[in-house]
């Protein structure tokens, strides 16, 4: 996202957990280290952003955490926090400051990543499920609060994304079920009308489209990047 952005012109603030993400940003980028989940600590981020660039026209509320791989009862429910702490706190910390200079600027747009296990069941991911459906929740009501204040709110809803992240959650997935991780992937892809995963530049593409003035009509809305998933493991 931010490199899809940055090939616009924009000016890219990134905040990571991970040192180690951080130092592969360029250098013309401003970066800072942050854990979502701490309010203080988001609050002197925005603080800083505010500070540097006196406003914001783009929120992209990205960070998130896949939660367990079992059966919903066996979810370790001490788990069960640590996953909506990431994935719907972090979010709402990161709306909650940046609403406070968007208002004050009549403008702006908000991007939720959301996952199409917001759009229905999702076997062996149940609190990672529930942590996306709220988030939906959450942005609705934000289109509808900041709206009279000129600001946007969307979701983008990813089916499965090429990457180190999903291939780790196909390896859980495929312990859980005792089955081969090949057998796996190919059931989430035999989900989806394409047969194929999306990549990161397709996620990117429709943030940088819903942050532009060709969608000034489109908020509150959960738009899914998916090649059209039915069933997201039809082999269950």
């Amino acid at each position: 996202m931010a490199t899809a952005f940055a090939a616009t012109g924009a000016n890219i603030w990134v905040a990571d957990a991970s040192i180690d993400a951080l130092s592969r940003c360029p250098g013309d980028w401003n970066v800072d280290t942050v854990d979502v989940r701490e309010p203080e600590e988001m609050k002197a981020l925005f603080g800083r952003i505010d500070e540097s660039w006196g406003g914001l026209d783009a929120l992209c509320a990205n960070a998130g955490t896949p939660g367990p791989t079992a059966l919903t009862e066996n979810q370790p429910y001490a788990e069960f926090w640590d996953c909506l702490a990431v994935n719907l706190g972090g979010a709402f910390l990161s709306v909650a400051n940046a609403l406070l200079m968007m208002k004050r600027q009549y403008s702006g747009v908000v991007l939720f990543t959301s996952s199409t296990a917001g759009l229905f069941g999702f076997p062996y991911r149940a609190l990672y499920a529930a942590s996306k459906w709220a988030l939906h929740g959450l942005m609705k009501t934000v289109a509808m609060e900041a709206g009279p204040y000129g600001i946007r709110a969307n979701a983008i809803a990813p089916s499965c994304v090429e990457g180190s992240r999903i291939d780790a959650v196909i390896e859980r997935e495929a312990a859980a079920k005792r089955t081969a991780r090949d057998n796996v992937r190919r059931a989430y892809e035999a989900g989806t009308s394409l047969r194929r995963f999306a990549k990161a530049e397709d996620v990117a593409a429709m943030a940088v489209f819903l942050a532009s003035d060709a969608a000034q009509m489109i908020s509150g809305r959960v738009i899914a990047v998916d090649g059209h998933t039915e069933n997201p493991d039809p082999k269950f």
